[in-house]
């Protein structure tokens, strides 16, 4: 919990300070890229941290293993930003695939998209409304609850490393 306050704060603090004219004139817009950057990092290192042989790993049968875990993470990036791109999802079906690397791809491939989502917005744009879940939602309210997203499965994948005797990218001793 303690590492997780320290990350808010840092994070509020990054937002706060940024000092560039674009956090200052569009500071939601500002924040919504520094909590994808940290949750971004967090399951990005996790695809990378944990072996290929844990991939098909279920704690119950009746839920998601670890790579489909992943899989769907990236599926979502895809889906949920395109939607506040106003875009059709340009990738897809990860969630399905088992190798390590073609996961580790789709994960990667599906950052660097919300990435470029994130970056073509400002506080203005981010304000416009787009479809979603039968309704209309703020294009950044949409990056939000990507944000959300991804940091509920990085709470499962927490859990599943912790099963294995892992220590989470968020657990990780600072240097």
């Amino acid at each position: 919990m303690k590492r997780v306050l320290i990350a808010i704060v840092a994070a509020s603090a990054v937002t706060a300070t940024a000092g560039s004219a674009f956090a200052q004139t569009s500071p939601l817009t500002a924040s919504a890229k520094v909590q994808f950057d940290m949750i971004k990092a967090n399951v990005l290192k996790t695809a990378n941290k944990v072996g290929p042989e844990l991939y098909s790993f279920k704690p119950t049968p009746e839920v998601r293993s670890l790579g489909e875990i992943l899989g769907h993470v990236a599926d979502a990036n895809f889906g949920i930003c395109a939607i506040a791109a106003g875009e059709k999802p340009t990738s897809g079906g990860f969630e399905k695939k088992t190798a390590k690397a073609d996961i580790v791809q789709g994960l990667t491939d599906s950052i660097a998209y919300c990435d470029k989502v994130i970056a073509s917005l400002d506080d203005t744009k981010g304000a416009a409304a787009v479809p979603f879940f039968g309704g209309q939602m703020p294009k950044l309210s949409v990056i939000y609850f990507n944000i959300s997203h991804n940091n509920e499965h990085y709470g499962n994948l927490v859990t599943y490393m912790r099963l294995k005797g892992i220590i989470p990218p968020s657990s990780e001793p600072t240097k």
